[in-house]
């Protein structure tokens, strides 16, 4: 019994200690992404960024979707990161975001 108790206090000290916070963030870029070239440099320069997730463009849409580990990145260093290759990137904020979604849809 004691033994159980323990196993499962230690289990859930470990699932707290190993939760991550993942955050989403997206942005646009100048210059404008206007082919596959400009999307792999994008993707190539920003995974080597620390806690970088996921990379996830659209030409179509002019946005760069970053998934990132908010322990080891801010939205703010990921934006600068774009300097390093020749970038630009803003911030889409999220009521931009959902304004031009509807728009596609209408």
């Amino acid at each position: 019994m004691k033994k159980s108790i323990f196993t499962l206090l230690c289990l859930g000290v470990a699932a707290t200690a190993l939760a991550k916070d993942i955050k989403k963030v997206v942005f646009t870029t100048t210059p404008i992404m206007h082919c596959e070239s400009c999307e792999n440099k994008i993707k190539g320069n920003l995974r080597f960024e620390k806690g970088i997730k996921e990379i996830t463009t659209s030409i179509e849409n002019q946005r760069v979707f970053v998934t990132y580990d908010a322990d080891k990145n801010t939205e703010e260093k990921i934006q600068k990161a774009f300097e390093k290759f020749g970038y630009k990137a803003q911030k889409v904020d999220n009521a931009e975001q959902s304004s031009k979604e509807e728009d596609k849809k209408q």
